[in-house]
C-alpha cells in the first residue's frame, strides 16, 4: 500500500498540497503513487489508493481484530467506510481543480461476514453519473479469492471549493 510510514502516531504527515489547488485525478494519483502523503485516515483504518484513473478507483484494505463488532466480525461500518471512500474517490477523479464534493446519500449491501482471516480486501468504484451539481457512483468489494464481500451505490453534491479569509 502507498505511503503508509505515518502510523497513526499523532504526528501530522509532511504538508501536502491542497486537493483544491489540483484536478481531481491528479491529487488521487499522487496519493496512490505516495507522492503526495497519505491522511493519517487511511493508517489508522488500513485502508488505502492503490489505483487512479479518470472515472475509476481502486482501494485496498486490510481486515483486522481491531475492526471487529462484539460478535467477532468486522463492523460492517469499517466496509461501509471502505466503500465511501473508494465511490468518493470515483466521484473526485472527474472534478476540476476548485471543485470538491460531500455525500449525500449512500446504500450498502453486505453479502459475506469479515474477519481477520478473510485477508486483503479490494474495492472497485466507478462513476454512474458525473453532472454539474451531482454526482453517482458504485462500488464493490471482493475478497482476495474473488468472492464478493459487499457493493453500494452513492450519491455526492459537487460544489466549488469556499474561499478561505
Amino acid at each position: 500500500m502507498a505511503n503508509r510510514s505515518h502510523q497513526a502516531s499523532g504526528i501530522d504527515p509532511a504538508p501536502a498540497k491542497s486537493p483544491a489547488t489540483m484536478a481531481g485525478l491528479d491529487f488521487l494519483k499522487r496519493l496512490s503513487d505516495g507522492s503526495q502523503p497519505a491522511p493519517a485516515f487511511a493508517a489508522a483504518t488500513d485502508i488505502s489508493i492503490v489505483e487512479a484513473e479518470h472515472g475509476r478507483v481502486l482501494f485496498a484494505a486490510i481486515p483486522s481484530k481491531r475492526f471487529y463488532n462484539p460478535l467477532g466480525a468486522v463492523h460492517g461500518g469499517w466496509i461501509a467506510t471502505l466503500l465511501d471512500s473508494a465511490m468518493g474517490c470515483a466521484v473526485h477523479s472527474v472534478l476540476a481543480a476548485g471543485q470538491t464534493y460531500t455525500t449525500v446519500d449512500m446504500t450498502v449491501s453486505f453479502v459475506r461476514p469479515v474477519v481477520e482471516q478473510t485477508g486483503k480486501l479490494s474495492c472497485q468504484a466507478k462513476i454512474i453519473h458525473a453532472g454539474v451539481r451531482i454526482a453517482t457512483a458504485e462500488g464493490r468489494v471482493w475478497d482476495e479469492a474473488g468472492r464478493l464481500i459487499a457493493h453500494g451505490t452513492e450519491t455526492c453534491l459537487v460544489m466549488a471549493v469556499a474561499a478561505t479569509a
